[in-house]
């Protein structure tokens, strides 16, 4: 591994001020991914900027909405009972990161930065209608999160910019979400495919607003919009579940792999959004009461 700078601020000013004139430098939160990379030669660094003491990025807040600042674990997300009450499917997602140990580190903001299409957190955020909050020299932006992604490996993150924070709008008091994943082995294992699914319901179970996201189907975590239309205004039924698995399925871009074929992934993206949307409606209904 080849030598390079380690920066260590201790407020965001500072964070920013470097890397203002270090622009090359990569924000180093948890390293549960980065420092794999470097190690294994799959990506080259001059300077690594620790965000370690800064302490704008750990800020963790949930008063009506849910502030995640971009340095919070996984594990305290996974381990917080209000996370796994309000916003189920992010503590679903979060809790099936890695082992204890990783999740103890690795970091929300690095899951979203690595924009690796199965990260576990980014399609529990999709539906959970998530922001993204960025800083740079020039000030402070917010972006929906389908905004944030562009490829594999790649964001709207612009040299000298960091992601501060992930800002989830509190949920609607019937409403509910569930995220559901299938790998090869139970735990230690990245997603061949990921859907998440939150529901809101009105009178009768009526369905008034659908959200669906799918990873590890596309270069990027995205929603199933046509499946979601499908299911706004109707009572979710095993009629509707299937109508929605297919539509999702269609929406899909997989790709052929070591790990399965796109046909498979289409497959899954089909039986895991059925489940998904059943775990959404059960917690919209215990909810309710």
């Amino acid at each position: 591994m080849k030598r390079f700078d380690y920066l260590a601020p201790r407020s965001l000013e500072e964070a920013l001020q470097m890397l203002s004139h270090r622009p090359e430098a990569i924000p180093l939160a948890g390293g549960t991914d980065l420092l794999v990379q470097v190690q294994g030669g799959q990506r080259r660094v001059a300077a690594l900027l620790s965000l370690k003491r800064v302490p704008e990025v750990h800020l963790y807040a949930g008063n009506g909405q849910l502030a995640l600042g971009a340095a919070v674990t996984v594990g305290q997300i996974a381990a917080d009972p209000q996370v796994e009450r309000h916003y189920t499917a992010l503590a679903l997602g979060a809790g099936l990161i890695g082992s204890v140990q990783v999740r103890n580190v690795a970091t929300v903001g690095g899951n979203l930065c690595n924009a690796a299409p199965s990260a576990d957190t980014a399609p529990p955020l999709l539906v959970l209608g998530a922001q993204v909050v960025i800083v740079g020299s020039q000030g402070e932006r917010t972006l929906p999160l389908e905004s944030f992604f562009l490829a594999p490996g790649q964001t709207v993150l612009r040299p000298g910019e960091l992601l501060k924070e992930i800002i989830v709008p509190g949920p609607a008091e019937c409403s509910g979400s569930f995220y559901v994943r299938h790998t090869p082995r139970a735990r230690m294992d990245i997603a061949v495919v990921g859907v998440a699914a939150a529901i809101t319901l009105g009178d009768g179970d009526v369905i008034v607003e659908a959200r669906l996201a799918l990873g590890a189907v596309a270069p990027v975590p995205l929603r199933a919009l046509r499946a979601e239309a499908l299911l706004t205004g109707h009572v979710l039924d095993d009629e509707l579940l299937r109508a929605a698995g297919a539509a999702a399925a269609q929406e899909a871009q997989p790709i052929d792999d070591l790990r399965a074929s796109a046909e498979y992934r289409r497959h899954l993206v089909d039986v895991l959004t059925r489940r998904s949307l059943r775990g959404a409606l059960a917690r919209a209904q215990e909810k309710r009461g």
